[in-house]
């Protein structure tokens, strides 16, 4: 005990309790984190609408080129990321609840919801991850002019909104569509899933067709 307290018990008496209040405030703290609903994560928020809406005007418009010479080898994915983690794993890892990985990094328990269509699975075989602007629409729109690595860096992109884990015969059913084909059936999630599209395109300088500018626009005039 030191020299003050001994000679001031009340001062003693005070720091006690405020010792205890702050031992009680932790603890509530501590619990309410223990309680808290695990976060539903996502891929990188997209730029916001006004944004969205100028880099849309940015964007050259011209007619989609052929799909000749066109394969998914030649947009080589998924790569690693890290260990033995490569970017499917990583971004069911992500986008996932609860995910528990095994040593191979895949992911062997955990839920997913699906922003698509509003579904939740357990299984990850249950889950594609879904390139908002598919290969296929990449290639046409400019990307069978670009080499092999930066086709392989736009397969693999974690830093832009251009990969999310989704239903899988949701994904199928897209395909390579565009805006103008295909939105999401969870109308409250096309605002933020056309961003996502023409961010990605804008980042990659790829053109856009008419129908999909005309598509695109109409979506984000409500955003």
């Amino acid at each position: 005990m030191s020299g003050l307290y001994a000679r001031h018990p009340q001062r003693r008496a005070i720091a006690r309790r405020i010792t205890a209040l702050a031992a009680t405030a932790a603890l509530a703290v501590g619990g309410l984190l223990a309680t808290a609903p695990a976060a539903q994560a996502a891929p990188p928020t997209p730029v916001n609408g006004a944004t969205a809406r100028a880099y849309l005007a940015d964007l050259t418009v011209r007619a989609e080129g052929s799909s000749s010479g066109y394969s998914r080898d030649k947009f080589p994915h998924w790569s690693t990321q890290s260990g033995t983690c490569n970017t499917r794993e990583v971004v069911l890892k992500r986008d996932g609840v609860n995910v528990v990985q095994n040593s191979s990094c895949a992911a062997v328990s955990g839920s997913w919801y699906s922003e698509y269509d509003g579904a939740t699975w357990t299984a990850a075989s249950d889950v594609d991850i879904d390139h908002i602007v598919p290969l296929s629409e990449a290639w046409r729109s400019g990307a069978n002019s670009w080499t092999t690595a930066q086709r392989q860096s736009f397969a693999n992109d974690l830093a832009r909104p251009q990969l999310i884990a989704v239903t899988d015969n949701v994904n199928q059913a897209k395909g390579d569509k565009d805006p103008a084909e295909w939105l999401p059936s969870r109308t409250s999630y096309v605002c933020t899933y056309v961003r996502m599209w023409v961010q990605v395109k804008h980042h990659y300088k790829m053109t856009v067709d008419t129908a999909e500018k005309n598509a695109l626009q109409s979506s984000l005039s409500g955003c």
